[in-house]
């Protein structure tokens, strides 16, 4: 039995505050006693229950914000933790994004969904497809910060496939159309979503790729039994022998949500689900230790010692994107000698920009826009100050001082593993004019160059 539900910031504060059943402790003091509790545990990010005064505390944490609820009785941790993570969830799927200017905006909304999910402190629904019958309050929207970019989003369609720009917050806005609105969308959105791991060390050979990727669907339809996906026929899961007659798709581990039909899948490549209203990770998989593709960026650094206190950083930066790719939002960081105090620099184009951060003692390189086979140069002129014992020239620090370099970067259009969508397919057909947005995009999760 659920006692009290919290929503705090990532400061302690408290956003929204639902007493399920009469308590003896105040609001007051259950947030104080649970801030107490368990301030060190969520400072070291620590998901596990806690108990003082007869209640039990248990959080997780999406967003920055901590969703949190206390119970006197001694439930099983996991479903608590279940029901907190579809809450999140939840939120992010009415509100259309999940942050904390979010839940202040759209708090009568979000109590409203406690309301029909918690009845007494006993769980009745956590899904949507229920929910929506029941929610009456309309979303608050902002546009949020999104990772990816949503001007590469391309429609998907077996007449044509011609790239169209998708509205600017059509894949973040609320799964429940406003009462105000005369014409409602049909539109599902189809994400194919990458994050590369990659090593290279100092001679430039490649020592360590990994690759975890996911199929997720947001879905805006109000009514679809059975949705096909095709992917590559040539997809492979594991060393098993290679499908098809085209390149070869492998990934070593695969796994699959547990309303995926697939008896479709081992002949044929295709996922079926019938895609209820909100988002779900359809597909999971992963690559290790190759890729089928050369890195995406190649870098030649160069560091050497100038006259004075200076040092010099060459750097030369080539994409081995294919020609019609980009990378959007492309960052290169150089941890230079903690003495450092100042930057000069010179870039190869006026849309780059460079900058000495202070605190980390590190050279920020920013490239906006990368076309892929372009190939970028930058010098740094770093100038060291004063040590303890006097001038801090280049001979007193070490060159070793300089890097790792790390990069990260946006790949819209583009999978390293090659998986792709052969065709989406609606069971059945949609009234009106229906729209289907597949996108691909692979961003950087540690991309660690060796000088």
């Amino acid at each position: 039995m659920i006692s009290q539900v919290f929503i705090l910031s990532s400061q302690g504060d408290h956003l929204i505050y639902k007493d399920c059943i009469l308590m003896h402790y105040s609001q007051e003091n259950s947030l104080d006693l649970y801030l107490k509790l368990v301030g060190i545990t969520i400072l070291l990010s620590v998901q596990c229950p806690q108990r003082n005064k007869n209640l039990n505390f248990i959080h997780v944490r999406h967003s920055g914000l901590y969703w949190v609820v206390s119970t006197k009785d001694n439930p099983s941790p996991f479903t608590i933790i279940e029901f907190l993570n579809r809450l999140a969830a939840l939120t992010k799927d009415y509100c259309g994004s999940l942050s904390e200017k979010s839940v202040r905006m759209n708090f009568a909304l979000i109590y409203e969904l406690l309301d029909e999910m918690v009845d007494y402190g006993y769980i009745q629904t956590t899904s949507t497809d229920i929910l929506k019958n029941f929610i009456q309050t309309e979303a608050v929207t902002s546009k949020p910060f999104s990772l990816f970019d949503l001007s590469n989003v391309g429609l998907f369609g077996a007449e044509t496939q011609q790239s169209k720009v998708a509205p600017s917050a059509a894949a973040s806005r609320p799964i429940v159309a406003s009462h105000g609105e005369q014409v409602r969308k049909n539109e599902i959105f189809v994400d194919v979503v990458e994050r590369l791991s990659v090593v290279i060390g100092s001679n430039g050979v490649l020592m360590k790729a990994d690759v975890e990727g996911e199929i997720r669907v947001k879905c805006y339809l109000p009514t679809c039994s059975e949705m096909r996906i095709g992917l590559n026929e040539e997809f492979s899961i594991g060393k098993s022998q290679l499908r098809g007659y085209g390149a070869a798709v492998r990934v070593d581990e695969c796994s699959f949500h547990q309303a995926v039909k697939l008896d479709e899948f081992d002949t044929y490549r295709i996922l079926k689900v019938c895609p209820s209203q909100g988002e779900q990770t359809l597909m999971q998989y992963q690559l290790s230790d190759e890729l089928p593709c050369a890195p995406p960026f190649r870098l030649f650094p160069t560091v050497e010692k100038d006259y004075g206190s200076r040092l010099l950083i060459f750097l030369k930066l080539r994409c081995d994107l294919p020609p019609k790719s980009v990378a959007i939002n492309v960052s290169v960081t150089v941890p230079v000698p903690k003495g450092s105090l100042s930057l000069s620099q010179e870039l190869s184009s006026p849309e780059q920009s460079a900058e000495l951060q202070p605190r980390s003692k590190a050279v920020l390189w920013t490239i906006p826009r990368f076309p892929g086979g372009a190939q970028l140069s930058a010098v740094f002129k770093v100038t060291l100050g004063f040590n303890a014992h006097g001038l801090y020239s280049v001979r007193s620090a070490s060159l070793l001082e300089v890097g790792p370099i790390s990069m990260s970067f946006e790949l819209p259009k583009y999978t390293c593993t090659g998986l792709q969508v052969r065709f989406l397919r609606l069971s059945p057909t949609q009234p009106g004019l229906s729209q289907r947005w597949v996108r691909y995009v692979t961003h950087s999760d540690s991309y660690t160059i060796r000088i």
